[in-house]
């Protein structure tokens, strides 16, 4: 039986961990093929073997995506569908994470701008936006928190992760599922959304 993403490619910035690691390794078992993007080598080095051994096949791009060419260079490296990554935190400001909410709320506007603009290209452009997610991000969060506040250390993680409807934090391979769709044929006729998928922790 042919896989939904049997000769597509996918072009996953961030790749080398995390999320994006996540995202990428679920893609290639769809059957996508993986164009691996990250700002050091080592981590995209390492997926890129995990993909082989899961028998598609990965390509790594060194870039930053704070520089424009960069990222330019990337996307000419593949195309197809744009899935952008935003946050819970671009649906709602939260206290002390202000210049992050501004960022996931601007991918949100972002998406909702290129999607009119390449709707006519048959492009879509979607974003999904992940809760409270154990990964190394949250780890330097909550440190941060603490540093801030007093809370001890893994304090703040637990109390958001407290509030989620299901009962437990995120993890990468629960935001990877989600992705997976987006990517999928299923979502042809989807665009200029931002999905959450946070496990019940904001509402909209």
């Amino acid at each position: 039986m042919a896989s939904p993403l049997d000769g597509k490619v996918a072009l996953i910035t961030g790749a080398g961990r995390g999320i994006g690691r996540g995202i990428a390794l679920r893609l290639a078992r769809d059957g996508a093929d993986v164009a691996l993007v990250d700002v050091v080598p080592d981590g995209i080095n390492a997926v890129a073997d995990e993909i082989a051994q899961i028998g598609s096949k990965a390509t790594t791009f060194v870039a930053d995506v704070s520089d424009r060419q960069q990222v330019f260079a990337a996307v000419e490296h593949v195309s197809g569908k744009i899935i952008n990554a935003s946050s819970i935190a671009g649906h709602d400001g939260f206290a002390m994470l202000g210049v992050y909410s501004a960022s996931k709320f601007a991918v949100r506007g972002l998406t909702q701008a290129a999607a009119k603009e390449y709707a006519a290209h048959a492009i879509t452009v979607n974003a999904y936006c992940p809760g409270i997610v154990g990964t190394d991000m949250w780890v330097e969060i909550d440190k941060r928190f603490a540093e801030l506040t007093g809370a001890a250390k893994g304090e703040t993680f637990e109390k958001y992760a407290r509030g989620i409807a299901l009962g437990r934090p995120e993890t990468p391979d629960d935001v990877a599922g989600f992705v997976a769709y987006l990517a999928g044929p299923d979502f042809d006729y989807m665009t200029g959304q931002a999905g959450l998928i946070d496990g019940g922790l904001v509402y909209r």
